[in-house]
């Protein structure tokens, strides 16, 4: 049970990216006041809380709705988690969802998507579909996922001033090429389930 809670919670660590996202978010609350920038982050991670848990729970309802089947939720989310990945090692410095908004972000684009971005909507709806006996398993993956996303956002100015701009970005390769690696095991995994029929 704690392997499962472990491998889930790097699973979804590495999907959220809260280092890769850190200098974005550090960016975006360059119009934000000081002493209001932790509130802010705060708020975001709640909500992207709050939306995550959405899915996790109602996501079987979703996949019934859209006449989906696990087996294409597994191998979509491998695809998608494959394309962050490759994003995360080969990082471009231009903003990937455009440029940046002036003043405080609210709900986009902070909570959504760069912290319940597509790939950690379809990750936590994965887990579920995978295993809905162990969903308060998941839930608790989530939960310590969204505390070290909150933590290192919070702390995010200080953190890249402390380790550097290339020490965030080497962070992020590691983060990314293990997530690459995550990504083809599922894509593997589908397409032998696939086979299997």
């Amino acid at each position: 049970m704690i392997n499962e809670l472990a491998s889930a919670f790097v699973l979804l660590l590495l999907v959220v990216d809260p280092f890769g996202n850190m200098p974005i978010v550090n960016s975006l609350m360059g119009g934000v006041e000081p002493e209001r920038r932790r509130r802010v982050i705060l708020r975001e991670c709640l909500i992207a809380y709050l939306v995550l848990l959405a899915f996790m729970f109602g996501g079987q309802a979703f996949l019934a709705l859209l006449r989906l089947s696990e087996l294409a939720l597994s191998i979509a989310g491998g695809v998608i988690l494959f394309l962050i990945a490759l994003r995360m090692v080969f990082h471009a410095p231009e903003h990937v969802f455009g440029e940046p908004t002036q003043g405080e972000p609210f709900i986009v684009p902070v909570a959504i998507p760069f912290i319940a971005g597509p790939s950690a909507l379809a990750t936590v709806m994965l887990l579920v579909s995978r295993e809905p006996q162990k969903v308060w398993l998941w839930v608790a993956a989530l939960t310590l996922t969204m505390i070290v996303t909150a933590i290192v956002l919070a702390a995010g100015e200080a953190i890249q001033k402390k380790i550097g701009q290339r020490a965030v970005e080497a962070i992020q390769r590691l983060m990314g090429l293990i997530l690459t690696a995550i990504a083809v095991e599922m894509l593997l995994n589908g397409i032998r389930q696939f086979q299997a029929q």
